[in-house]
Protein backbone atom coordinates (compact mmCIF):
# COMPACT_ATOMS: atom_id res chain seq x y z
CA UNK A 1 0.00 0.00 0.00
CA UNK A 2 1.48 3.50 -1.41
CA UNK A 3 0.34 6.56 0.41
CA UNK A 4 0.34 9.37 -2.02
CA UNK A 5 -0.45 11.89 0.47
CA UNK A 6 2.06 12.92 2.90
CA UNK A 7 0.95 11.34 6.17
CA UNK A 8 2.90 11.72 8.78
CA UNK A 9 4.29 9.11 11.41
CA UNK A 10 2.27 10.50 14.47
CA UNK A 11 -0.61 10.49 12.27
CA UNK A 12 -0.25 6.78 12.23
CA UNK A 13 1.11 6.82 16.21
CA UNK A 14 -0.87 9.93 17.59
CA UNK A 15 0.48 8.76 21.36
CA UNK A 16 3.40 9.77 20.29
CA UNK A 17 2.69 13.20 20.29
CA UNK A 18 2.40 12.99 24.33
CA UNK A 19 5.22 11.99 25.08
CA UNK A 20 7.49 13.09 22.67
CA UNK A 21 10.75 13.95 24.83
CA UNK A 22 10.32 10.06 26.02
CA UNK A 23 11.33 8.71 22.94
CA UNK A 24 15.19 8.58 21.11
CA UNK A 25 15.08 7.83 17.68
CA UNK A 26 17.24 5.38 16.41
CA UNK A 27 18.66 5.74 12.88
CA UNK A 28 19.97 2.17 12.81
CA UNK A 29 22.84 1.79 9.85
CA UNK A 30 26.24 0.66 9.42
CA UNK A 31 28.74 1.16 6.23
CA UNK A 32 30.03 -2.54 7.10
CA UNK A 33 28.55 -4.82 5.14
CA UNK A 34 29.39 -7.70 8.29
CA UNK A 35 27.45 -5.40 10.62
CA UNK A 36 24.71 -4.44 8.47
CA UNK A 37 21.34 -3.66 10.59
CA UNK A 38 18.93 -4.91 8.30
CA UNK A 39 20.71 -8.36 7.63
CA UNK A 40 20.47 -8.22 11.65
CA UNK A 41 16.36 -7.67 11.55
CA UNK A 42 16.01 -10.67 8.92
CA UNK A 43 18.05 -13.04 10.79
CA UNK A 44 16.11 -11.93 14.01
CA UNK A 45 19.06 -10.30 15.82
CA UNK A 46 18.25 -7.00 15.70
CA UNK A 47 17.38 -6.15 19.24
CA UNK A 48 20.81 -7.85 20.22
CA UNK A 49 22.58 -5.23 17.57
CA UNK A 50 21.09 -2.40 18.79
CA UNK A 51 21.63 -3.19 22.38
CA UNK A 52 24.97 -3.29 21.94
CA UNK A 53 26.35 0.63 22.00
CA UNK A 54 29.82 2.51 22.08
CA UNK A 55 28.35 5.25 24.30
CA UNK A 56 25.52 5.52 26.16
CA UNK A 57 22.89 6.51 23.48
CA UNK A 58 19.65 5.29 24.48
CA UNK A 59 19.07 7.33 28.41
CA UNK A 60 15.35 7.93 27.68
CA UNK A 61 12.19 5.43 28.37
CA UNK A 62 11.61 4.38 24.98
CA UNK A 63 13.81 4.01 21.33
CA UNK A 64 11.61 3.75 18.19
CA UNK A 65 13.97 2.18 15.94
CA UNK A 66 13.93 3.12 12.38
CA UNK A 67 16.36 0.89 9.91
CA UNK A 68 17.86 2.12 6.93
CA UNK A 69 16.15 0.41 4.11
CA UNK A 70 16.87 2.58 0.48
CA UNK A 71 17.41 5.95 0.07
CA UNK A 72 15.76 8.31 1.89
CA UNK A 73 13.47 5.05 3.20
CA UNK A 74 13.60 3.50 6.25
CA UNK A 75 11.82 0.18 7.86
CA UNK A 76 10.23 0.72 10.98
CA UNK A 77 11.72 -2.00 13.67
CA UNK A 78 9.53 -1.64 16.50
CA UNK A 79 9.43 0.45 20.16
CA UNK A 80 11.53 -0.68 23.16
CA UNK A 81 11.18 0.09 26.38
CA UNK A 82 14.68 0.99 28.00
CA UNK A 83 14.85 -1.06 31.14
CA UNK A 84 18.84 -0.84 31.78
CA UNK A 85 22.46 -0.29 30.77
CA UNK A 86 25.74 -2.32 31.96
CA UNK A 87 29.08 -0.93 30.96
CA UNK A 88 31.85 -3.05 29.96
CA UNK A 89 35.44 -1.45 31.20
CA UNK A 90 37.43 -4.22 29.13
CA UNK A 91 36.55 -3.38 25.64
CA UNK A 92 34.80 -0.16 26.58
CA UNK A 93 31.15 -0.59 25.31
CA UNK A 94 27.52 -0.14 26.70
CA UNK A 95 24.86 -3.17 26.77
CA UNK A 96 21.20 -1.94 27.20
CA UNK A 97 18.92 -4.62 28.39
CA UNK A 98 15.59 -3.66 26.29
CA UNK A 99 11.91 -4.98 25.83
CA UNK A 100 9.67 -4.86 22.25
CA UNK A 101 6.44 -2.71 23.04
CA UNK A 102 3.22 -3.79 21.58
CA UNK A 103 2.92 -0.67 19.81
CA UNK A 104 1.94 -1.11 16.28
CA UNK A 105 3.89 -4.17 16.53
CA UNK A 106 2.24 -5.64 13.90
CA UNK A 107 3.68 -2.78 11.12
CA UNK A 108 7.51 -4.20 12.29
CA UNK A 109 8.94 -4.95 9.04
CA UNK A 110 6.01 -3.79 6.81
CA UNK A 111 6.13 -0.14 7.31
CA UNK A 112 7.96 2.49 5.87
CA UNK A 113 9.13 5.62 6.80
CA UNK A 114 10.65 8.56 4.38
CA UNK A 115 13.35 10.72 6.65
CA UNK A 116 15.78 13.13 4.61
CA UNK A 117 18.92 11.75 6.58
CA UNK A 118 22.06 14.35 5.49
CA UNK A 119 23.65 14.19 8.53
CA UNK A 120 25.87 12.13 10.86
CA UNK A 121 24.08 11.59 13.67
CA UNK A 122 21.89 8.57 14.14
CA UNK A 123 20.47 9.08 17.62
CA UNK A 124 18.17 11.55 17.18
CA UNK A 125 15.22 13.07 19.89
CA UNK A 126 12.12 12.75 18.54
CA UNK A 127 10.75 16.35 19.86
CA UNK A 128 12.89 17.79 17.10
CA UNK A 129 12.53 15.44 13.80
CA UNK A 130 9.00 14.11 14.26
CA UNK A 131 7.46 16.67 12.08
CA UNK A 132 10.02 15.14 9.46
CA UNK A 133 9.11 11.52 9.46
CA UNK A 134 6.57 10.91 7.11
CA UNK A 135 4.76 7.14 5.64
CA UNK A 136 6.09 6.19 2.87
CA UNK A 137 4.81 2.64 2.77
CA UNK A 138 2.92 -0.01 4.41
CA UNK A 139 3.80 -3.34 2.65
CA UNK A 140 1.36 -6.19 3.01
CA UNK A 141 3.75 -9.20 4.08
CA UNK A 142 6.92 -8.51 6.78
CA UNK A 143 9.97 -7.82 4.83
CA UNK A 144 12.44 -10.77 5.21
CA UNK A 145 14.98 -10.21 2.56
CA UNK A 146 16.61 -6.84 1.41
CA UNK A 147 15.56 -6.25 -2.51
CA UNK A 148 18.59 -6.79 -4.88
CA UNK A 149 20.18 -4.02 -4.76
CA UNK A 150 22.63 -3.66 -8.41
CA UNK A 151 25.80 -5.71 -9.09
CA UNK A 152 27.51 -3.12 -8.07
CA UNK A 153 26.67 -3.18 -4.56
CA UNK A 154 26.15 -7.03 -4.08
CA UNK A 155 28.31 -8.11 -0.69
CA UNK A 156 26.63 -10.51 1.34
CA UNK A 157 27.87 -13.01 4.82
CA UNK A 158 27.42 -16.64 4.38
CA UNK A 159 23.87 -16.47 6.57
CA UNK A 160 22.47 -13.59 4.24
CA UNK A 161 23.64 -15.43 1.05
CA UNK A 162 21.98 -18.48 3.02
CA UNK A 163 18.75 -16.82 3.44
CA UNK A 164 18.25 -15.31 -0.18
CA UNK A 165 19.05 -18.74 -1.43
CA UNK A 166 16.70 -20.89 0.69
CA UNK A 167 13.59 -18.29 0.29
CA UNK A 168 14.70 -18.38 -3.72
CA UNK A 169 13.54 -14.36 -3.11
CA UNK A 170 12.19 -13.61 -6.76
CA UNK A 171 14.61 -10.07 -7.36
CA UNK A 172 17.35 -11.98 -6.30
CA UNK A 173 17.26 -14.92 -8.38
CA UNK A 174 16.06 -13.21 -11.31
CA UNK A 175 19.10 -11.01 -11.05
CA UNK A 176 21.55 -13.99 -10.58
CA UNK A 177 19.95 -16.12 -13.10
CA UNK A 178 21.16 -14.59 -16.36
CA UNK A 179 24.21 -13.28 -16.30
CA UNK A 180 27.64 -14.06 -16.58
CA UNK A 181 30.87 -13.16 -14.47
CA UNK A 182 33.33 -12.85 -11.64
CA UNK A 183 32.55 -13.05 -8.09
CA UNK A 184 34.81 -13.18 -4.90
CA UNK A 185 35.07 -15.03 -2.28
CA UNK A 186 36.41 -12.98 0.71
CA UNK A 187 37.19 -14.70 4.05
CA UNK A 188 36.80 -12.73 6.84
CA UNK A 189 38.87 -14.26 9.71
CA UNK A 190 42.25 -14.16 7.35
CA UNK A 191 41.62 -11.64 4.80
CA UNK A 192 42.13 -14.84 2.05
CA UNK A 193 40.16 -14.01 -1.40
CA UNK A 194 38.69 -16.67 -3.55
CA UNK A 195 38.41 -15.89 -6.98
CA UNK A 196 35.59 -17.23 -9.85
CA UNK A 197 33.83 -16.95 -12.14
CA UNK A 198 30.18 -18.54 -13.61
CA UNK A 199 29.90 -19.38 -17.51
CA UNK A 200 27.60 -21.38 -19.86
CA UNK A 201 24.28 -21.56 -18.09
CA UNK A 202 25.45 -22.06 -14.56
CA UNK A 203 24.85 -18.19 -13.53
CA UNK A 204 25.24 -16.39 -10.15
CA UNK A 205 22.52 -18.01 -8.76
CA UNK A 206 23.40 -21.82 -9.29
CA UNK A 207 26.57 -21.34 -8.31
CA UNK A 208 26.15 -19.35 -5.40
CA UNK A 209 23.77 -21.85 -4.53
CA UNK A 210 26.30 -24.76 -4.57
CA UNK A 211 28.38 -22.73 -2.13
CA UNK A 212 25.59 -22.63 0.37
CA UNK A 213 24.37 -26.40 -0.31
CA UNK A 214 27.98 -27.92 -0.15
CA UNK A 215 29.80 -25.02 1.94
CA UNK A 216 33.04 -25.11 -0.69
CA UNK A 217 31.43 -25.24 -4.17
CA UNK A 218 33.95 -28.08 -5.13
CA UNK A 219 36.73 -25.80 -4.38
CA UNK A 220 39.90 -27.75 -3.25
CA UNK A 221 41.49 -25.44 -1.19
CA UNK A 222 38.05 -24.48 0.53
CA UNK A 223 37.29 -27.95 0.86
CA UNK A 224 40.09 -28.37 3.52
CA UNK A 225 39.41 -25.17 5.14
CA UNK A 226 35.72 -26.79 5.92
CA UNK A 227 37.83 -30.23 7.53
CA UNK A 228 40.27 -28.16 9.40
CA UNK A 229 37.97 -25.60 10.80
CA UNK A 230 34.28 -26.99 10.11
CA UNK A 231 31.55 -25.64 9.08
CA UNK A 232 31.13 -22.92 11.33
CA UNK A 233 34.31 -21.32 9.16
CA UNK A 234 31.66 -20.41 6.62
CA UNK A 235 30.31 -17.61 8.59
CA UNK A 236 33.64 -16.18 7.88
CA UNK A 237 32.23 -16.05 3.82
CA UNK A 238 31.57 -13.01 1.83
CA UNK A 239 30.28 -13.08 -2.08
CA UNK A 240 30.78 -9.93 -3.57
CA UNK A 241 30.95 -9.48 -7.80
CA UNK A 242 33.83 -8.37 -9.36
CA UNK A 243 32.23 -7.65 -12.82
CA UNK A 244 29.28 -8.82 -14.80
CA UNK A 245 29.12 -10.05 -18.37
CA UNK A 246 25.51 -10.74 -20.94
CA UNK A 247 24.60 -14.19 -21.23
CA UNK A 248 25.85 -14.43 -24.83
CA UNK A 249 29.52 -13.12 -23.51
CA UNK A 250 32.02 -15.80 -24.74
CA UNK A 251 32.80 -18.29 -22.23
CA UNK A 252 36.47 -17.49 -22.86
CA UNK A 253 36.75 -14.40 -22.24
CA UNK A 254 34.85 -14.83 -19.03
CA UNK A 255 37.87 -17.35 -18.21
CA UNK A 256 40.56 -14.42 -19.27
CA UNK A 257 38.55 -11.77 -17.06
CA UNK A 258 38.85 -14.74 -13.54
CA UNK A 259 42.49 -15.45 -14.88
CA UNK A 260 42.91 -11.08 -14.53
CA UNK A 261 41.53 -10.68 -10.99
CA UNK A 262 43.11 -13.61 -9.90
CA UNK A 263 46.44 -11.90 -11.14
CA UNK A 264 45.72 -8.56 -9.57
CA UNK A 265 44.31 -10.20 -6.44
CA UNK A 266 47.33 -12.01 -5.96
CA UNK A 267 44.73 -15.41 -4.89
CA UNK A 268 46.85 -17.75 -6.38
CA UNK A 269 49.42 -16.29 -4.39
CA UNK A 270 48.56 -15.74 -1.04
CA UNK A 271 44.20 -16.81 -1.20
CA UNK A 272 42.07 -19.82 -2.25
CA UNK A 273 43.32 -20.39 -6.15
CA UNK A 274 45.12 -23.21 -6.89
CA UNK A 275 44.67 -22.55 -10.80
Amino acid sequence: MNFTSMLKLTDLFPELLNELSSYKVHMAISPRADNNPLHAFFRGEFKQWQEWQNKKNFERPYILSLIYYRSTDWLYAGIYKRKSCVYFEADGHYEYNTELTDLKKDLIGRLVINFNKNFRASYLLLENYYHELYISEIMKERLSIMPFPGYENVNLDYNTLKTIIKNEDLSWKTALSNIKGIYLITDKNNGKLYVGSVCGKEAFWTRWSQYIHSGHGNNIELRQLLLENGEAHLENFNFSILEIRSAITDDLEILQRESYWKEVLLTRQFGYNKN
